[in-house]
């Protein structure tokens, strides 16, 4: 067996360093903009009085990353050609996103509202899969030009994880003799609902509560009459985009419909193996930078006239995180390795465990290894002056979004007991 990366992709991280040496670096330590990385970073970035909302400047900034990105080849890398990517794979995107993630804060991938100069685009994918041909040419080619944003309207107050019971309900409903859609309903946590263009609304069109069928997506354009901005939830890490949105008596044509009617949490579902093998390489990164400037620290500070890693209460701890790395980052290359060489449809039966199982343990992972940098660093550990304490914030969101750890460790479950996957015959008679 060959656990050696491609040649190819060793290369190109290697491009992709220097692009960022030669364009990122300069324009992070610019005007002070280092001001959003360094100790002030949460309130360089947050209007606290307006909403808790990223500044204006922050998210020009960001923008401006990704200009430079495009125009370098780099930002739409995981876009189909036709689009103006590279068709990258989902190994090559879980090792360029552990590579980022590995080098600490910065402007070339900064996780907090999923920026990153190699970008992750999930609405292509669904709208590839399930658009018309008028919704691929609006909303891919449109936000790449960035004329469309859509935000992600699933979640709702009282139904997260059991997206079947949603209380949002659309009926049909004709308007000026234009046959469409009548929706009311909230939804929570509408990621980028302060930018964005359009919210993909899932709603219940047909069917019971816990039904998975019967739900249906619809593209509601965020300034349409009975869309509301109810509030911005404050959280763990600032500055917030995620509010609760209201819709009453909002109306959308029949043309507002992605997808098949009634098949939306299908479609909700569809893309979720890329971006939690991603995700998960992201937080495998994060891990290793933690553990890694840990070592260095521990190398350097020398309390009592002796290095701190001189002492085995530094040492095991830190060995038993540099452990599970080694091995986690195996199972991540070999699952996204096994999704490239699989139909999309089928990573849901044969390989949605193992994306589940890469995503949690990650997601915890870099939790105890930001906590355990924060100790072994001690008080400067503790302070803004280090990054330890926002990678822990940041992360700790991860695992509860994306699928709570708890959801996939379900999921985890249910393929080895036989309850669903590939082992489900071999306990047909239990």
């Amino acid at each position: 067996m060959d656990f050696d990366l491609p040649a190819e992709l060793v290369a190109y991280l290697a491009e992709l360093d220097a692009f960022i040496e030669a364009e990122i670096r300069p324009l992070e330590r610019t005007a002070d903009n280092i001001r959003y990385f360094d100790h002030r970073r949460e309130w360089a970035r947050t209007d606290f009085e307006n909403g808790g909302l990223p500044r204006p400047e922050w998210e020009a900034l960001l923008a401006e990353a990704q200009r430079r990105a495009d125009a370098a080849g780099h930002w739409r890398f995981s876009a189909p050609k036709n689009y103006g990517g590279r068709d990258g794979s989902n190994l090559w995107m879980a090792v360029i996103r552990e590579h980022f993630a590995a080098q600490g804060l910065g402007l070339h991938n900064d996780l907090q509202n999923e920026h990153s100069i190699v970008g992750n685009f999930p609405f292509v994918a669904m709208f590839e899969e399930f658009g018309t041909e008028a919704q691929k040419q609006e909303f891919i080619l449109g936000g790449f030009k960035r004329e469309r944003i859509v935000a992600f309207g699933l979640t709702e107050p009282d139904h997260g994880s059991d997206a079947t019971h949603m209380e949002t309900r659309a009926v049909p409903a004709t308007r000026d003799g234009v046959p469409g859609w009548r929706i009311d309903g909230e939804k929570m946590w509408t990621t980028g609902m302060h930018v964005a263009t359009h919210c993909a609304t899932f709603a219940r069109t047909d069917g019971a509560d816990g039904d998975a069928r019967g739900i249906t997506c619809l593209l509601v354009p965020s300034d349409a009459p009975g869309v509301k901005i109810e509030e911005y939830l404050w959280t763990f890490n600032m500055p917030t985009d995620h509010p609760r949105v209201s819709f009453t008596n909002v109306w959308v044509p029949e043309a507002a419909v992605l997808g098949t009617p009634g098949a939306g949490l299908a479609l909700a579902q569809s893309f979720v193996h890329q971006n939690r093998i991603r995700q998960a390489a992201s937080s495998l990164g994060a891990a290793v930078f933690c553990i890694e400037e840990s070592v260095k620290y521990a190398r350097t500070r020398k309390p009592f006239g002796k290095p701190l890693s001189e002492n085995q209460a530094i040492q095991f701890p830190l060995v038993e995180l540099a452990t599970q790395a080694e091995m986690l980052r195996l199972l991540i290359r070999k699952t996204a390795w096994e999704m490239d060489r699989m139909p999309h449809k089928a990573i849901e039966r044969a390989l949605s465990d193992r994306v589940s199982m890469c995503n949690y343990w990650a997601n915890r992972l870099v939790c105890e290894a930001a906590d355990r940098a924060m100790q072994v660093h001690g008080g400067i550990g503790y302070s803004r002056h280090k990054p330890f304490e926002h990678i822990y914030r940041h992360h700790r969101r991860y695992r509860i979004t994306e699928g709570a750890e708890e959801i996939q460790m379900r999921k985890v479950a249910a393929f080895l007991f036989g309850y669903m996957g590939p082992r489900k015959a071999a306990f047909a008679d239990a």
